[in-house]
C-alpha cells in the first residue's frame, strides 16, 4: 500500500517534471510560428510594392484575397472544419470583409502607389492607436491615463512621419495616400472593436475565406469601374512568384497562423509581436530597394512603435 502511494508520487512528479519541458515547447514553437507570420507580413508590403509595377492596385487586392479565399477553403475541407455561415456570422462576415478586407486593403494598395513603402506599413500600422479613440468617441469608453500617453506617443510620431519635413506634399497623391492609409487603420480600427464584443459561433478561421469572398467582389467591381480590365498585364514567373506570395502565404497562410497560434498567447503579447511587422517592413523596403529613412522618419517610427506599446500595455491582463 505504502508502495502503491510512493509509486503514485513518483509517477506524477515525472508527469509533472516531463509537463514542464512540453509546455517550454509549446510556447517556444507558438512564438516561432509567430515570428515567421510577422516576418512574412513584414516582407509583404515591398512584394506588393513590386507587384504593383505590374497589376493596379484593386485588382492587386482582388487577386490577393481570391487566391487566398481558394487556399483556405482547400485548408479547411482537408481538415475537415469547412462550414457554412450561420446567421449569427454575417455581422462579422461583413464587418472583417467590407472594412479589413475590402478598405483596409483596397486604401492600402492605392496609397502604395503614391507613398513608399516604410511609411505605407507604420502608418497603417498606427491602428491599435485609433482603437482607443474610436472606443472613446463611439462607445464612451474613457482611456486610462496610460491609454492616453501611449495615443499621445504615437499621434506624435503619426505627425513626424506625415509632416512636410518628413513627407514631401509637393508630390502629387502624397498627401492622398498618406490620408487613404490613416483611414485604413481607422478601418481595422473597427474591426477590432467589433470582434471584440461580437459573440462567436463559428471559428474565425473558418469563417476567414467567406470574408475574403466577400471582400472580392465589391474589390473586383471597384477595380474594374476605376481601372478596366487587366488586359496590358503580363503574367511572367516574377509576377507569378510575387502573386504567390503575397496571396497564399501571406494571406491565407498567415491567417492560419494568426487564428492557431494567436490565441495561445495574451492580447498584450499578442500587440507586442506584430509590432515587428512595421519593423520588418521598414527594413525589408530599405534591403529590396535600396532606399534610407531618415533620422527623422526613424523618431517617427520610434514613437509610434513606443505609444502602441504602451497602449498594450495598458490592457494588460492582471495590471492594477
Amino acid at each position: 500500500m505504502i508502495h502503491g502511494q510512493q509509486g503514485g508520487i513518483v509517477s506524477a512528479t515525472i508527469r509533472q517534471n516531463l509537463d514542464l519541458p512540453g509546455k517550454a515547447f509549446g510556447l517556444s514553437s507558438t512564438y516561432v510560428a509567430l515570428g515567421v507570420m510577422v516576418l512574412l507580413w513584414g516582407s509583404s508590403w515591398p512584394v506588393t510594392k513590386l507587384a504593383l509595377q505590374s497589376v493596379p492596385p484593386l485588382w492587386l487586392a482582388t487577386v490577393r484575397f481570391a487566391s487566398a479565399a481558394v487556399c483556405l477553403c482547400l485548408y479547411l475541407a482537408l481538415r475537415g472544419q469547412f462550414r457554412l455561415p450561420t446567421r449569427q456570422d454575417l455581422p462579422i462576415i461583413a464587418s472583417v470583409g467590407l472594412l479589413q478586407m475590402m478598405t483596409f486593403t483596397g486604401l492600402g494598395m492605392v496609397a502604395m502607389v503614391q507613398i513608399d513603402t516604410s511609411r505605407a506599413v507604420l502608418l497603417a500600422y498606427t491602428t491599435p492607436l485609433w482603437c482607443v479613440l474610436v472606443a472613446w468617441l463611439l462607445f464612451r469608453q474613457a482611456p486610462s491615463r496610460l491609454q492616453l500617453t501611449g495615443l499621445s506617443i504615437g499621434m506624435a510620431g503619426v505627425v513626424v512621419v506625415c509632416s512636410p519635413a518628413e513627407l514631401d506634399w509637393t508630390q502629387p497623391g502624397t498627401v492622398k495616400g498618406a490620408l487613404f492609409l490613416l483611414l485604413a487603420a481607422v478601418s481595422w480600427a473597427l474591426v477590432i472593436l467589433h470582434v471584440k464584443r461580437h459573440r462567436w459561433v463559428t471559428s474565425a478561421l473558418a469563417l476567414a475565406p467567406w470574408q475574403m469572398l466577400l471582400a472580392v467582389v465589391p474589390l473586383a467591381f471597384a477595380a474594374w469601374l476605376s481601372e478596366g480590365w487587366p488586359t496590358a498585364v503580363t503574367l511572367d514567373t516574377r509576377l507569378l512568384q510575387e502573386l504567390f506570395f503575397i496571396g497564399p502565404i501571406a494571406t491565407s497562410a498567415c491567417f492560419v497562423i494568426s487564428a492557431e497560434f494567436g490565441r495561445r498567447i495574451s492580447t498584450f503579447a499578442m500587440s507586442t509581436v506584430t509590432l515587428g511587422v512595421p519593423l520588418v517592413g521598414t527594413l525589408a523596403s530599405c534591403l529590396a530597394f535600396g532606399a534610407t529613412v531618415s533620422s527623422l522618419f526613424v523618431a517617427g517610427l520610434g514613437l509610434v512603435v513606443a505609444g502602441v506599446l504602451v497602449s498594450a500595455l495598458a490592457v494588460r491582463p492582471g495590471r492594477a
